[in-house]
């Protein structure tokens, strides 16, 4: 990986925040700071820290990172199924967010694994405290 345009998950993260975008566009506009605002937020969150993960120094940073586009993920999901809930999306729509999400998941859960994986084979990722430069 040279950096984290060229993974598929931060690719398909673009597109969903593309495909929030637009269709919040038509979300009613006393919704525009609220659910609305919230969704663009969340979809953004998820690109931004598989980005900033994967722009830091360890695989450990890297991870949290992830967990945290995760956590992101999820949120975006709940904020999807109240607005279907409350007739914002048509099911159509809908069941297409889920699906998109759906792939996501299963990315980030797969980089995930690899990550966890390479960290076990590989002693580096641990860190040794030297007088000079204490752990913090």
């Amino acid at each position: 990986m040279k950096t984290h345009k060229d993974l598929e998950v931060w690719k398909n993260s673009i597109k969903l925040i593309t495909n929030i975008y637009s269709t919040t566009r038509n979300f009613p506009k006393e919704e525009l700071y609220g659910l609305t605002n919230q969704m663009r937020r969340c979809a953004v969150s998820i690109a931004s820290n598989i980005a900033e993960g994967a722009a830091r120094n360890s695989t450990k940073e890297f991870i949290h990172f992830l967990h945290i586009a995760r956590g992101s993920l999820a949120e975006l999901e709940t904020q999807l199924i109240v607005s279907y809930n409350l007739s914002f999306l048509p099911e159509e729509t809908f069941k297409d967010f889920e699906n998109e999400m759906k792939i996501i998941g299963g990315q980030l859960s797969g980089l995930l694994r690899s990550l966890k994986e390479s960290q076990k084979q590989s002693p580096s990722h641990l860190v040794t405290q030297s007088p000079s430069h204490p752990v913090t």
